[in-house]
């Protein structure tokens, strides 16, 4: 006979499959939500930051390609510091993208905004 292994949240003991971790759904939930959470002040700030970023180019983009003046990129609040990753092409153009939305600039003024279908499939 196997032993009973403990829930992974509560330590009651699990019953069923044997490759059950909790006792309950509300068990699963509950450690997977502190698990998810963000830990501290700062990587919440940042997450909220970035997904307030993907925001403002999903609304400013909506057809996967636009041209924008800097200031408009500004005063719709994009914190042009925090993004997800950057893409340099082999001509040295950088692009940085806030998960699928992003923007190169084009000149002092302006910037091109994209998004990248290869996340999307």
């Amino acid at each position: 006979m196997a032993m009973a292994k403990p829930c992974l949240e509560c330590g009651r003991e699990v019953r069923g499959r044997v490759d059950k971790k909790y006792c309950s759904d509300q068990c699963r939930t509950t450690y997977n939500n502190k698990l998810n959470s963000d830990g501290s002040n700062l990587m919440r700030n940042i997450n909220n930051i970035l997904r307030r970023n993907r925001r403002i180019l999903a609304s400013l983009n909506p057809d996967g390609k636009k041209k924008i003046s800097k200031s408009r990129l500004l005063e719709s609040g994009l914190k042009m510091n925090y993004f997800t990753n950057e893409f340099i092409t082999t001509s040295g153009k950088v692009y940085r993208y806030c998960y699928e939305y992003g923007y190169t600039q084009i000149d002092e003024h302006t910037y091109y905004l994209v998004m990248r279908q290869d996340y999307i499939d």
